[in-house]
């Protein structure tokens, strides 16, 4: 079963310090790279100055349970050209209050705009555009 749980609208700066942060519509997360674990997304609040926009446009966010062709976990989409979607695995979810950081594996698993899925999507809460 795919689920969409959330969409809406993203954007991924890079600050002067070159930090990339992540905007997925009103949450705000560190995009960062340590060496030998890989990328992980950091929940902040912090206010950033805006060095250069890398990426914008839409996100979405999917729950897959029982996927034969995809992984069972937690999977966000972000939309980086006209019809173009980059996939992410989040093995823990995103970050929250609670759990800080979370792992985020890219991933050619895409599910947004494509045809073999489409008809398999469920919708479970309100998104947002």
């Amino acid at each position: 079963m795919i689920t969409l749980t959330a969409a809406g609208q993203y954007k991924l700066i890079e600050t002067k310090h070159q930090t990339k942060i992540l905007y997925l519509d009103e949450q705000t997360y560190a995009w960062i790279e340590p060496m030998q674990i890989g990328e992980i997304l950091v929940a902040t609040s912090n206010t950033y100055q805006t060095g250069c926009v890398l990426s914008i446009g839409s996100f979405r966010l999917y729950d897959v349970d029982d996927e034969p062709d995809l992984s069972d976990q937690q999977h966000i989409e972000l939309e980086v050209g006209q019809d173009y979607w980059q996939g992410y695995l989040l093995p823990t979810g995103l970050p929250s209050a609670d759990k800080k950081r979370s792992r985020l594996i890219p991933t050619t698993e895409v599910i947004t705009e494509n045809p073999h899925h489409n008809d398999r999507i469920s919708v479970t809460q309100h998104t947002t555009h």
